[in-house]
């Protein structure tokens, strides 16, 4: 009995001293570990190379990792990750969480943003955490984009494919096989149109002393037409003002004589006319008796018709 006794308390002290050790490297642990905060952040995009262990830094400077990665239930379309971050670290509003890839196909969670004096992120999100918003960065805009940049890039191996034919080839071919034919051809007539070249360097010489001769007739011209009180623009304003003062010279004169005119035209005009028939009709009066005298003479005026001779 007394050596069961014995094994009893060697076991107790022995379970005792370890959970002592245990409760000493957890506490060893905390002080090598500050105390940190949970964050949930929500990609919609792909987060290929992000792993649970995976470190997320802000400005480069690690200052956490991640603790969970899964489809978030609510909407598959997005990604939920919960992150560990030092509970030193100011996680401000303003800041936001991108993926930073590499060409090993590591992917880490950067963080970034947030100005001096912002309040921090502490509203809970749907989870049961603070969220920190996401932006896109320069992974997840190559990842966003490589369909369209594939698709222009087959495109334009199509096409670069269709400019390099055969057909195009021997085309091209020709085409430099003339071009050289055609400046063998130019170097040859060299001499021969040395004398064209300086008959064209000539007639280039006399046209540009025809354009200074136009230049300086159209200053001559411009000149007497806006000379300060000779000009003949002057000259011309001044004409104008005449006869517009004669036109309105010339409507008073007419509106003043209008009522005559209209008298004229009403009263004149028609006892005119009377009087222009009368005198017609008088002198064709005068015509008939004129011929009618000299036809048979006074006497068929002055007495009645003359009786025919008797003969028995």
């Amino acid at each position: 009995m007394e050596t069961r006794a014995n094994n009893v308390w060697v076991g107790a002290v022995t379970l005792a001293l370890l959970a002592g050790i245990v409760l000493l490297v957890v506490w060893i642990a905390r002080l090598n570990h500050p105390a940190q905060d949970h964050y949930d952040i929500f990609f919609k995009q792909s987060v290929d190379g992000v792993t649970r262990g995976s470190s997320v830094s802000f400005s480069g400077v690690p200052v956490g990792q991640v603790e969970r990665i899964a489809l978030w239930e609510k909407d598959p379309e997005y990604v939920r990750v919960r992150i560990t971050i030092n509970e030193s670290v100011p996680i401000l509003q303003g800041t936001t969480a991108s993926l930073l890839g590499s060409f090993t196909g590591v992917t880490t969670i950067q963080l970034s943003g947030g100005a001096k004096g912002a309040p921090p992120i502490t509203d809970i999100g749907p989870e049961g955490v603070p969220q920190i918003p996401t932006k896109r960065g320069g992974l997840g805009e190559l990842l966003s984009s490589a369909p369209v940049l594939l698709g222009r890039l087959t495109n334009l191996t199509d096409r670069l494919a269709l400019v390099l034919s055969d057909q195009n080839q021997q085309a091209l071919t020709r085409i430099l096989a003339n071009t050289d034919r055609f400046s063998a051809s130019l170097a040859a007539a060299g001499p021969s149109l040395k004398p064209t070249i300086e008959e064209l360097q000539t007639t280039i010489h006399q046209a540009n002393a025809t354009l200074a001769s136009v230049e300086r007739l159209s200053d001559s011209t411009n000149a007497a037409l806006n000379g300060d009180g000779k000009g003949l623009t002057h000259q011309l304003r001044d004409t104008l003002k005449s006869v517009s003062t004669a036109a309105a010279t010339l409507q008073a004169v007419l509106d003043e004589a209008r009522p005559g005119v209209r008298q004229l035209s009403n009263r004149t005009l028609p006892a005119a006319e009377s009087s222009i028939r009368d005198l017609q009709a008088t002198t064709r009066a005068l015509r008939e008796l004129t011929d009618q005298i000299k036809d048979r003479g006074v006497g068929t005026v002055i007495g009645g018709p003359q009786l025919p001779d008797y003969r028995p």
